[in-house]
């Protein structure tokens, strides 16, 4: 495999141009629009003059959860429990549903302090007083198992998240998460709680931008990913092909898929999250094309980060419309009417896209997966875009301004 060298994807990102705060109207911020190598600005209420009538627009409708608890031991201690991903029950929603407990994927703030009993605390919800309690069961690398229990009758674990958890806003912010973080990081579209961080270029959109890009006959429709916090990972690596990609859950409804699968070479995807989604969407097709439905019902379907690159014989056969048949066929056999899989995809240079033709981003941090994604959709002419962005005062990363990319072939 060719190397990418990290260093090829670094630019100097002042702290003065990252957006601590977002703009007060959502869709005023700026937009930069990229076509054939050319760039230009605009604002992004004006978004829909540069999709294509008959388009289909796609979107993630993740929603953040409060996922940073804060405990106190007996002693005083300090010791902070971030909520990265469900283990048990494994399904975010039946985890955040749950009333008698459930245990996830967590990172640990002083951990050391923090040994074999359990740390709890007490809170009152719905007026009934609450004893919450963690228990840490085991280390999964870097981060640990933990086991949420509590003893409120018919209280689920996200009524917990929102009477004690913090929203956890991206660390670059170098600030605290404020009340008003609660409303501006999430998107107006957002519904189905699970994800970390926001699908952040879905903050320009306002409900009067969705009913605009309508009445342009323009479509609609949602994608779920949970983003987790290895969007915020560094590469670290010299050769960004020695990075080891984060896994995320995604779930696409076969009436998307369907939907998809009418308007392909008209395909808008809203952000990177909604780019890692529909982009996976080839590989997941072109893995069930070749599996035996009939014993495949309980099969965990997964891309791994490289699956692109690969050479496979059988994925050159399969265009786009038939991979997302296979998923139809797979879905129809098995009597499902989601779609449910892990991607760990790693869209980089060198990467031929299957199934996205714009995309709509913010300005990522250099050096990053999301940076590298940006690249591989514009043919490698990222720092015409981003030179641009930065001599004309755009704002960056997750409060900042966007883009709306159009592929280069």
């Amino acid at each position: 495999m060719k190397p990418i060298y990290i260093a090829d994807y670094n630019y100097d990102l002042p702290d003065e141009r990252i957006a601590k705060y977002p703009i007060p109207q959502r869709d005023h911020s700026k937009l930069l629009v990229y076509r054939d190598g050319q760039v230009s600005e605009d604002h992004f209420f004006n978004v829909g003059d540069y999709i294509a009538p008959d388009s289909l627009l796609i979107y993630n409708n993740t929603r953040v959860i409060q996922a940073r608890l804060e405990f106190h031991k007996p002693t005083g201690a300090r010791v902070e429990v971030f909520c990265l991903e469900p283990l048990a029950p494994h399904d975010y929603q039946l985890s955040l549903s749950s009333t008698t407990g459930c245990t996830w994927k967590c990172m640990v703030g002083n951990a050391k302090k923090w040994r074999e009993e359990a740390i709890s605390q007490e809170l009152t919800i719905n007026g009934r007083p609450i004893r919450f309690s963690a228990h840490k069961e085991q280390t999964l690398g870097n981060t640990y198992a933990v086991r949420f229990e509590w003893d409120g009758e018919k209280v689920s674990f996200a009524e917990i998240l929102d009477a004690i958890g913090e929203l956890p806003i991206p660390p670059y912010l170098n600030r605290k998460t404020e009340e008003s973080d609660k409303t501006t990081y999430q998107t107006v579209y957002s519904r189905i709680k699970g994800s970390v961080a926001a699908p952040t270029a879905g903050l320009h959109f306002t409900e009067s931008v969705l009913n605009d890009l309508r009445s342009r006959g323009i479509e609609t429709d949602e994608v779920t990913l949970h983003v987790g916090a290895g969007t915020f990972l560094p590469v670290k690596t010299a050769d960004a092909n020695e990075h080891t990609m984060h896994s995320e859950i995604i779930a696409v409804p076969k009436s998307t898929i369907e939907h998809i699968q009418r308007k392909l070479s008209k395909i808008v995807a809203v952000g990177t999250t909604s780019m890692r989604t529909l982009e996976s969407l080839y590989f997941i097709g072109c893995q069930l094309r070749h599996l035996d439905i009939s014993t495949s019902q309980d099969i965990e379907i997964h891309v791994d980060q490289f699956e692109p690159y690969e050479p496979r014989a059988n994925r050159q056969e399969l265009t786009a419309k038939e991979a997302l048949q296979a998923i139809l066929e797979y879905l129809d056999a098995t009597g499902q009417d989601t779609l449910h899989a892990a991607t760990q995809i790693m869209i980089k240079p060198g990467y031929t896209f299957h199934v996205v033709d714009q995309l709509i981003t913010n300005f990522h941090q250099p050096q990053s997966t999301l940076l590298l994604l940006v690249s591989a959709f514009v043919g490698g002419d990222w720092r015409t875009i981003y030179n641009y962005a930065l001599s004309h005062d755009f704002r960056f990363l997750s409060y900042g301004d966007s883009s709306i990319l159009n592929l280069r072939k």
